[in-house]
């Protein structure tokens, strides 16, 4: 990773870090929860000799990014401001858009709300908005996604996550991976420390805290957004999905076609909701063949 270099900019009014490397056409990885740039370490060299210009910007409100105070400040409006701030930042009129987790929700929006920006959009275990929707009312999701609910409380979720010296966030990365080798003990405690930032819990939640807000008033009838605006995605689309995912369940992949007609699913069944880490050599030639198509 010697030859990825960092800096900051700012953009849609907020400060945020970024790595980069390698010449050619805009690749952006966007990251999740509770996670960094640091996600996409195994991307990031591969993508940028493959001939992309690669950037992974900490989102706003984790790491060392800048952590806006206020709810409303996460709201799903300024994280597409974001990724299409930076956009404008490198001075690109579009780039294909890679997102995992909540960066691959706020993916999925960028593609929806702004499809002139997205050459083709790459998500990682994150499911479609409207989907979403549907299958969050079942017994079995609901269950997966007890965490969103915790979340609206104040105070409660952060002193959950920092108790024991962060032993929930070591606890996630340590147990939840489907290959013993995803993350080595110093990943986690490269996690642990992008997570301990001042404001970086409280930011990285407040993601789920708007995501109800905005819903509430909607019968949460969009989990994602929280609006009426159309969920069609228009650009070619590469969904990879880890079935072992404990958070997110398999019946999210099915149905799409509905709102995305160029759509492509590559499902890996010995990868688990991280599933950059678990396969990453996969998932690096599935990422280089759809964006070189």
């Amino acid at each position: 990773m010697s030859d990825m270099t960092h800096d900051e900019t700012i953009v849609n009014g907020v400060r945020l870090h970024y790595v980069e490397a390698g010449d050619g056409p805009l690749v952006l990885l966007l990251h999740g929860f509770p996670e960094f740039w640091y996600s996409w370490r195994d991307q990031i060299p591969a993508l940028a000799e493959a001939g992309y210009h690669v950037v992974a910007p900490d989102m706003r409100g984790y790491n060392v990014s800048e952590k806006p105070y206020g709810v409303e400040s996460y709201r799903v409006e300024e994280l597409v401001g974001d990724v299409v701030g930076l956009m404008d930042h490198f001075g690109e009129d579009e780039a294909y858009v890679v997102g995992h987790d909540w960066g691959g929700a706020v993916a999925w929006e960028v593609g929806i709300r702004h499809p002139e920006r997205v050459a083709k959009l790459a998500v990682l275990n994150a499911p479609h908005p409207g989907r979403f929707r549907e299958v969050l009312r079942t017994p079995a999701q609901l269950r997966r996604s007890w965490y969103m609910f915790f979340f609206q409380l104040p105070w409660l979720p952060e002193a959950y996550l920092s108790a024991r010296n962060y032993d929930s966030i070591e606890g996630i990365f340590r147990d939840t991976p489907v290959n013993s080798d995803a993350f080595s003990e110093a990943d986690v405690q490269r996690y642990v420390e992008a997570a301990s930032q001042p404001g970086a819990l409280t930011g990285s939640i407040n993601y789920y805290r708007a995501l109800f807000r905005d819903a509430v008033p909607t019968g949460l009838r969009s989990l994602v957004g929280g609006s009426s605006h159309s969920l069609d995605v228009s650009v070619p689309t590469l969904l990879i999905w880890g079935m072992e995912d404990f958070a997110l369940g398999n019946e999210l992949t099915e149905g799409l076609d509905r709102w995305i007609p160029d759509l492509r699913i590559e499902r890996l069944s010995d990868a688990s909701h991280w599933v950059q880490n678990d396969r990453p050599e996969a998932v690096n030639d599935s990422l280089i063949e759809f964006l070189s198509e």
